[in-house]
């Protein structure tokens, strides 16, 4: 067997754990060990650093920075009165999920990047093939077409070296001739 421990057991304390050594105090201002020495007044670890005015944008008076997944500030007042996508035309102003931009001056485009596709459904096959074989009235089956509009519609705005793009998809034939007159009209409002 093994002998009994004298500084442990049930009627002794436990030992108190063994302390660290100790670390001569530093200096406010240094920086612990791993982490590089930050200047005088820069946002401590973690934070977002302070938000400067963009390269080539010019200065933009009470804007509030955009936040992913908050809803756009509107104008102080403004209904909106146009909405294309993500696109919101308030009375002086087009809001952006990247900001706002100014309405006066602003270039609207629109570009068509939808197809029509026409071909014949399966099930039209198939009645084909089984009327066939009882009479040859089955292959007017065969002149059955499907017609499916796919692709988006691009709507991109430009106002004071800023640029938005955004994708609407197209349901129909009839959907870019409806975004073309949301164009138009916020064209209009530009343009005042």
């Amino acid at each position: 067997m093994t002998e009994p421990n004298p500084q442990w057991g049930p009627g002794q304390p436990p030992a108190a754990p063994a302390q660290p050594p100790a670390f001569p105090p530093q200096p406010p201002g240094t920086p612990a060990y791993g982490f590089p020495a930050q200047p005088k007044g820069a946002p401590g670890y973690g934070y977002p650093a302070p938000v400067e005015q963009g390269y080539g944008f010019p200065p933009q008076q009470g804007a509030l920075p955009a936040v992913p997944g908050a809803p756009a500030p509107m104008a102080a007042g403004g209904a909106p009165l146009l909405t294309i996508g993500d696109i919101t035309v308030t009375g002086d102003q087009i809001v952006t999920p990247a900001g706002p931009l100014p309405l006066r001056g602003a270039v609207w485009n629109a570009t068509d990047m939808s197809h029509t596709e026409e071909k014949i459904p399966t099930h039209a096959v198939v009645l084909a093939i089984v009327f066939f074989l009882f009479c040859l009235l089955g292959l007017l089956f065969l002149l059955m077409k499907e017609k499916k509009t796919v692709g988006y519609i691009q709507v991109t705005v430009t106002s004071a070296g800023r640029h938005h793009s955004t994708m609407i998809p197209a349901h129909g034939p009839g959907t870019f001739p409806a975004v073309m007159g949301q164009i138009n009209y916020a064209r209009s409002l530009s343009a005042m």
